[in-house]
């Protein structure tokens, strides 16, 4: 996904590596900071796959910043990963919504309903974070506070996602 992200802001326009950086960490969230060490090899990989071009400029102070941007392969694979997410891309919330949040960079709206329609098929299955057997358990069968509360907040999240879903492909 840290690759998805990457391609996503740079569909925008060309980026310093810090300017990066930051729109990755504020979309990630406190609950999976970008390191250097993660993101910076990741954009090795992109430069040397042909999806990035790196550009060296002179900085304010004697450091030189490296301008990245997209080339036209890597607005090809940003396009062919928003148009094919994998199984995880679409179960995991946190994966999903680095989709979500470059989904328009797709010109056709019968490929991002495509995958809205497969995040609402997986919302609309009976899930839990706890079961008893096979049966997930519901708010209603736990006496525990703390699960009773997962459980109610992760209802509302999935009811409301259900209920933009179902408006946007309408």
């Amino acid at each position: 996904m840290l690759e998805l992200a990457i391609l996503g802001f740079l569909a925008d326009g060309p980026l310093h590596g810090y300017q990066l950086r930051r729109l990755i960490a504020h979309l990630s969230g406190h609950a999976r900071p970008v390191s250097d060490g993660s993101l910076y090899p990741a954009i090795n990989r992109l430069v040397r796959a042909g999806l990035l071009d790196r550009r060296t400029e002179p900085g304010a102070s004697a450091a030189q910043r490296h301008t990245l941007s997209l080339t036209p392969a890597g607005r090809t694979e940003l396009l062919r990963r928003l148009r094919e997410p994998d199984e995880p891309d679409i179960t995991d919330g946190a994966r999903y919504f680095t989709i979500l949040a470059f989904l328009s960079q797709l010109p056709d709206t019968a490929d991002q309903h495509a995958v809205l329609r497969r995040r609402l098929e997986f919302l609309e299955q009976p899930a839990s974070f706890f079961h008893d057997g096979n049966r997930p358990l519901r708010a209603e069968d736990t006496d525990d506070p703390y699960r009773r509360g997962m459980l109610l907040v992760a209802r509302a999240t999935s009811h409301a996602e259900r209920s933009w879903l179902r408006e946007q492909l309408a």
